[in-house]
């Protein structure tokens, strides 16, 4: 089993509108609600993939049982601590005639000290039987920045393998507990380790860095040149075939589930490159974000290439 923490989870509304007018009146030709924020978006290809998952964090309101009911139709256990204030909305406005996309994000409520640690000890429950613990994304106002630090903390009493993918002081706090695998993008390896990172070898040794802190595991997306990682059997470099991506949000996430599960089946790191970059790949290749084509990922893994540096 799978547990994916989802602290500031929302309602992602998605309009597709045909010439956006900033000032006016703005006629709404599609509109789709989804449950959403990264750790949700995690555990969607989660459940494709064909774990059972597990879905914990705050929600609140109507729109938190929204969430949880939409949550568990998706094959997804909820496990949300609930509030009574109102769980937020993203608003994702798609413009068809001119390609471009502007997003909306609401903050979301205020989490109280109480709360907070109330849900610690639901979340000590709830990770009892996990296999796999992945973090991911914002936290609501309230919760302090070192938050994350305590859950970790939490899952590694418990020996289980936990990810983080977080930015800021979120993950600067983090990674002081030192999870079992974080994923920065270049700019927060840059943050992280104060190195350049002007190419890839110089990217490399601030993962190297990272990992020779006691971070397991340290991949860094170079985007469409695929990924790097460093970890205890070595640095290796994924390299992704081009496609005709149709949408990349969520991918970053979709590569945490493909890490997650191979957590969870026991593969080799260098297998557990190749398997995520795959599901990251075809992520991209389907609208819907947290989704793709069982096919898609198949055809992806083909092709990758997974080196390992000597």
């Amino acid at each position: 089993m799978i547990v994916s923490v989802t602290l500031n989870a929302a309602i992602d509304k998605r309009y597709v509108v045909e010439g956006f007018q900033k000032g006016e009146v703005n006629r709404v030709k599609e509109c789709s609600y989804t449950p959403g924020g990264k750790g949700l978006n995690v555990a969607k290809p989660l459940v494709i993939l064909g774990a059972k998952v597990v879905a914990t964090g705050f929600v609140g309101g109507f729109a938190g049982k929204y969430i949880e009911t939409e949550v568990e139709k998706l094959g997804i256990t909820s496990e949300f601590y609930h509030l009574n204030s109102e769980s937020r909305s993203c608003i994702n406005i798609w413009d068809e005639k001119t390609k471009e996309q502007t997003e909306f994000l609401e903050p979301g409520f205020t989490v109280n000290r109480e709360e907070t640690e109330k849900f610690l000890k639901k979340f000590t429950e709830v990770v009892e039987k996990a296999d796999v613990v992945t973090m991911s994304g914002s936290v609501p106002k309230g919760v302090p920045i070192s938050y994350y630090r305590d859950l970790i903390r939490i899952v590694k009493e418990k020996n289980k393998p936990v990810i983080l993918d977080t930015s800021g002081d979120l993950l600067v706090e983090g990674i002081k507990e030192k999870p079992t695998m974080i994923k920065p993008n270049i700019d927060e390896i840059r943050m992280l380790t104060g190195k350049e990172c002007q190419d890839e070898d110089e990217i490399l040794e601030a993962a190297k860095a990272l990992h020779q802190s006691g971070i397991k595991i340290v991949v860094v997306s170079l985007g469409a040149k695929g990924s790097l990682m460093s970890c205890d059997e070595g640095e290796f470099k994924a390299i992704v075939p081009k496609i005709d991506a149709v949408n990349t949000v969520g991918c970053g996430d979709s590569m945490i589930a493909g890490f997650a599960k191979s957590l969870e089946d026991g593969r080799s790191m260098k297998e557990a490159l190749g398997y995520a970059s795959a599901v990251s790949t075809a992520s991209a290749m389907c609208e819907q974000t947290g989704k793709f084509l069982p096919k898609d990922k198949e055809d992806c893994q083909k092709v990758i290439k997974v080196l390992q540096y000597q």
